[in-house]
């Protein structure tokens, strides 16, 4: 067997306000990791809500995104879309484009680690519909940031969002939502019609109505499956019992992801150690990672390459 962590991967579903070190939490005085999976999503972004309130100076957010890239290029992450959640961040420290801009500063600083990132901003369906017009007028700001995408609690609807994310569309930014994580298939069909979603975030529940099987897989729709976040947060009770194996069978686009609550080449020795992957399985999770990214096509090409010198 092969060492995954020179396997050449793109790591698509990563919030980094979830990645920052468990060291840095302590240095900066926060709270503790949890042990074990969270009791219910509420307790998991409780949690974060109190390590994203020691983000609270540029110096901070540049570190968090450096440490990032330095821990995600160690794993063989060799291209990343990071999750940033730019204009809650603005509001709170009272400087909309500080967060963002000191992220970018941080991400292009490790590119010296051998790691090509980019942004997508999300928004909490929970928020107010003016703060994703606020998200998208700073989308449009920079290259790097390349989409946005609805997140959290799934029950809330997306069609308050309707105008904004037609109006984003139109602009050239790529839509990425939060779907049939905690929710079901309709989740999944207003993320596809109301949202215009060129990937699902999570998705896992698509299995739920085959018709919908048949859709996502026939329209190419690839999903960012986050397994062991998935057991953390409780929605599926163990990884053994996931559904990842099912997706693949159903002929499904399914990229390996973390959220940001595990590192990706433990995810892949988690996958190949419960499910019995092989090398070839690996590289094919890797490619279809590659596939699915919004990557330039040359850097695609190029990853491409490295995963069939990985298998030779």
């Amino acid at each position: 067997m092969k060492d995954v962590r020179s396997l050449p991967k793109a790591h698509l579903h990563v919030h980094l306000e979830s990645t920052v070190r468990p060291r840095t939490v302590r240095e900066w005085g926060g709270p503790p990791e949890p042990e074990g999976p969270f009791a219910d999503f509420r307790a998991f972004a409780d949690q974060r809500a109190q390590v994203r309130a020691l983000l609270d100076s540029p110096e901070r957010f540049r570190r968090v995104a450096l440490e990032f890239c330095q821990d995600e290029a160690a794993q063989g992450t060799r291209y990343a879309e990071v999750t940033f959640t730019a204009a809650s961040h603005g509001e709170r420290v009272g400087a909309m484009e500080m967060p963002l801009e000191a992220v970018l500063d941080g991400l292009a600083e490790g590119r010296r680690f051998g790691i090509e990132c980019r942004l997508l901003l999300d928004h909490s369906r929970r928020r107010p519909v003016e703060r994703l017009w606020q998200t998208v007028k700073l989308a449009g700001r920079y290259d790097e940031v390349i989409g946005i995408g609805l997140a959290g609690d799934e029950s809330h609807p997306l069609a308050p969002f309707a105008e904004v994310l037609d109006a984003a569309r139109d602009s050239g930014l790529h839509l990425v939502h939060h779907a049939g994580e905690s929710a079901g298939p309709a989740s999944i069909r207003e993320a596809l019609d109301l949202g215009h979603s060129e990937r699902l975030g999570h998705g896992i529940r698509v299995l739920d109505d085959p018709a919908l099987v048949a859709e996502v897989r026939e329209r190419g729709i690839p999903l960012e499956v986050c397994p062991t976040s998935n057991v953390l947060l409780g929605l599926v009770p163990a990884l053994a019992e996931h559904p990842l194996p099912r997706l693949r069978a159903a002929g499904l686009a399914v990229t390996i992801n973390t959220d940001g609550e595990t590192a990706l080449a433990d995810e892949y020795d988690r996958l190949r150690e419960v499910f019995g992957y092989g090398d070839h399985d690996l590289a094919d999770l890797a490619r279809a990672s590659i596939d699915a990214s919004f990557a330039p096509a040359a850097l695609k090409e190029d990853l491409r390459t490295g995963v069939t010198a990985w298998l030779a």
